[in-house]
């Protein structure tokens, strides 16, 4: 510790001796882009809505003086909303799999309440002149056209609504409009995705309980996400669901076979359930192997810089153990210094290998657009849940992805399904179904 401040001096040292001068420009335009090309983009940009539904929240960051209305380091902020272009952010209530009892139920739904509490903060109180909530696809459009950006809200994982199946209720009141029956783990209402490791299973697919929760969900108008849960739980949703689904933030298995992604034969039943699947720019899910080998390198020079700092990485099972303030302290005291200095140095390096791009990402949207057609696929990046890649690392370089649809030979109508139509679409069709369901004979 005690070489702390010459370790540092030396290292930005290192880092600014091999910068060169960079413009501060969001938009990664390639040699071969025409002005012609690039205007294009830019003017299909403006004219279409751009919604990204999965970005994780941090409460902490949801108060009178940390907030969303300032440049914080998070990858969705208002400023770089507004610098990329990004009209609709999901706002997501997370929740991480716990024990399967009544102490667990309940610390996940006070986890859950505070999530949904901070997003109506921030429409309402924090910045009600800049961002407003929508309920709906007319609401949506609306605050869009008043200037503002919009909120809308998904519940990832269903755990914190233990075993009382009013929760969905409780759930669609306070906003949300999209839920999965589990995440990492398997839930009370499904197997998780996960189990594919070990292949031990808890339900085979859905519980009794996640099959209740399908039909609630139904009812009052909130999508099924399926996201996070086994494929078997994923199949069985979608044909007992009444009404179409969604993938929130997920890509195509038949490019990268990791069990977060959609099978064909997944792909095939949403697209025969009127759903959509919302592309996901999470480096390891759109191309496990180059991620791997980018994330290798980049833990080596952390490393160096950990070792240099005469400070220490923790494992994720030392890390869990810390209490809440143990945890605070080491990330904005340890792990946080370890990563200011090596993003400098990875940011400079040419000898890395090459990161996840946005050309591989569109090459999911490509895969699935041929597979499953141009009404049934969306975009998403799970940022400040790990999401984020090489030119779409945030929001202010939203961007880059219309550009690159572009220049694959999307239309401007085409690229307005992608960027939100197609989901708008399945919220209209699940609200008048739910509708519907909230008409019939109690007994039916």
């Amino acid at each position: 510790m005690k070489l702390y401040y010459i370790s540092i001096l030396s290292l930005i040292i290192l880092t600014v001796a091999c910068k060169t001068d960079r413009k501060n420009d969001h938009t990664k335009t390639s040699g071969s882009d025409s002005i012609a090309l690039v205007e294009k983009a830019k003017g299909i940009h403006q004219n279409v809505i751009t919604i990204d539904t999965h970005n994780d929240i941090n409460v902490r960051n949801f108060t009178d003086s940390l907030n969303y209305t300032m440049d914080l380091d998070t990858q969705i902020t208002l400023p770089k909303m507004e610098k990329g272009g990004l009209d609709v952010t999901w706002l997501i209530v997370y929740t991480g799999q716990d024990s399967l009892n009544p102490e667990g139920y309940a610390r996940a739904y006070d986890n859950a309440i505070s999530k949904f509490e901070a997003i109506h903060r921030l429409c309402e109180d924090i910045a009600p002149d800049r961002i407003a909530l929508a309920l709906t696809a007319d609401d949506v459009r609306e605050i869009h056209a008043s200037g503002k950006k919009v909120a809308m809200i998904g519940v990832e994982n269903a755990y914190p609504m233990g075993t009382d199946l009013s929760n969905v209720k409780k759930f669609h009141g306070l906003g949300a409009r999209y839920m999965s029956l589990s995440h990492n783990g398997h839930s009370q209402f499904c197997d998780s995705n996960t189990g594919e490791k070990d292949s031990i299973w808890l339900h085979h697919g859905l519980s009794d309980l996640g099959k209740q929760a399908i039909r609630e969900m139904n009812k009052w108008g909130i999508m099924i996400d399926l996201s996070h849960p086994s494929s078997e739980s994923n199949k069985q949703a979608i044909a007992l669901s009444r009404a179409p689904v969604i993938a929130s933030h997920s890509s195509a298995r038949g490019l990268c076979n990791h069990s977060r992604n959609l099978s064909d034969e997944e792909l095939l039943m949403i697209k025969d359930n009127g759903g959509v699947v919302q592309t996901v720019a999470f480096p390891a899910y759109v191309n496990t192997e180059k991620n791997n080998a980018r994330s290798t390198a980049e833990k080596n020079i952390k490393q160096k810089v950990a070792d240099s700092l005469g400070l220490k990485i923790l494992e994720s099972d030392a890390f869990s153990v810390l209490s809440p303030e143990e945890k605070k302290d080491y990330m904005d005291n340890v792990y946080g210094k370890i990563n200011e200095i090596s993003a400098k140095i990875i940011a400079e390096s040419d000898s890395l290998p090459p990161g996840v791009n946005v050309k591989d990402y569109v090459d999911h949207i490509d895969y699935m657009v041929n597979l499953i057609g141009i009404d049934h696929v969306g975009i998403s990046s799970d940022f400040d849940g790990g999401g984020g890649i090489s030119e779409w690392n945030d929001a202010s370089e939203t961007f880059n992805i219309t550009l690159e649809l572009v220049r694959r030979g999307y239309s401007e109508n085409d690229i307005r399904k992608l960027w939100g139509e197609n989901l708008l679409r399945v919220l209209d069709k699940v609200q008048e179904i739910s509708r519907q369901l909230q008409q019939e004979p109690i007994d039916s």
